[in-house]
């Protein structure tokens, strides 16, 4: 017989505890335990809560409210709404349109750089594709060379469908690394 093992960090433990972390309910053992908080469980829990997973709030209040919210807000039809709704995304050929603009405006990379309060090599990598702008570089690049570095809902993929005919592949943005 093998001894069960701990969700997290596969040790075979002979007892594992109840975990919640991040939403998930995982058997962990006692060194992974502090990742989560420990769900108590039906025997353990006391007699003033017939729920063992319940706030102190009581449970009408989270009953109550989870069957009026779903009535009123048009059924579970509707998905929920998540923070990249709001997001604009990165042009493909960000670091083209980088370098072009810095090449523009006849500065080095270290100029660039230095009017940025940046560091050089972070221009370099920039311009190589090999890491992405965070948003706080990206607003100050953008309002320095006076360039867009996202793709909106508004522009049509004109940059990636080219008049010939041809269309881009995965092949052809990815550098190599031999």
């Amino acid at each position: 017989m093998s001894m069960p093992q701990c969700e997290m960090c596969g040790a075979d433990e002979s007892s594992l505890t109840t975990t919640k972390v991040e939403g998930a309910e995982l058997e962990l053992c006692e060194n992974c335990q502090g990742f989560g908080t420990t769900v108590e469980t039906q025997e353990s829990s006391s007699s003033t809560s017939k729920y063992s997973t319940s706030s102190s709030s009581g449970t009408s209040g989270s009953s109550g409210g989870s069957t009026g919210g779903s009535t009123g807000s048009g059924g579970s039809t509707r998905r929920k709404k998540d923070m990249f709704d709001d997001m604009d995304e990165l042009a493909g050929d960000y670091d083209d349109r980088i370098r072009e603009a810095r090449e523009a405006e006849s500065l080095t990379q270290e100029e660039l750089a230095n009017q940025l309060n940046e560091k050089a090599s972070l221009i370099r990598k920039l311009e190589r594709g090999d890491i992405l702008p965070s948003d706080d570089v990206k607003a100050k690049l953008e309002k320095k060379l006076e360039i867009t570095l996202t793709e909106g809902a508004d522009v049509d993929d004109t940059e990636w469908s080219s008049g010939s005919g041809q269309s881009m592949t995965l092949g052809d943005v990815v550098e190599r690394k031999d």
